[in-house]
């Protein structure tokens, strides 16, 4: 199994959280999980890694849940806004793949290293490359994402 160095942890999001963030359509909100932060922000989840973690399957079905809870059927995207440094099993993006109301996946960091092993690693294993996306700052990543939604 291989695993890139990056960032991500475990999650768990209550029920009524993910009602209440979903029901008052708030325009950003953030939700505290076990492995870092998820800002929603209008149809984007927004995800800063706590440091150290390793980001596998089962920590990615706790991401997919909160955006089924989140926004039901309707189409969003996920922003991985990488400050920490922390491992991602590759594996997630065919996870992710399986998401059809999840429309694409941007990565976001300043370091130059970590955006060259998205494009060129972690792309390859997503199912539409049109869909992934990698940028050095997280507004650019924010208006790219509009676009495919």
């Amino acid at each position: 199994m291989v695993f890139l160095f990056i960032g991500f942890s475990s999650c768990s999001i209550s029920y009524k959280l993910a009602q209440s963030i979903a029901l008052h359509k708030m325009s950003e909100r953030t939700v505290e999980l076990d492995f870092g932060s998820v800002t929603v922000q209008d149809q984007i989840l927004i995800a800063k890694l706590n440091e150290g973690v390793t980001f596998d399957v089962a920590n990615n079905k706790k991401l997919l849940d909160l955006g089924q809870e989140v926004f039901n059927n309707t189409n969003y995207g996920y922003i991985s806004h990488r400050v920490n440094s922390y491992a991602v099993d590759p594996l997630v993006y065919f996870e992710s793949a399986k998401v059809e109301n999840l429309k694409a996946i941007a990565v976001v960091s300043d370091s130059e290293i970590t955006r060259r092993n998205a494009e060129q690693v972690e792309r390859k294993f997503y199912k539409d490359k049109n869909c992934f996306a990698v940028f050095e700052n997280l507004d650019e990543a924010i208006e790219w994402m509009k676009t495919k939604l």
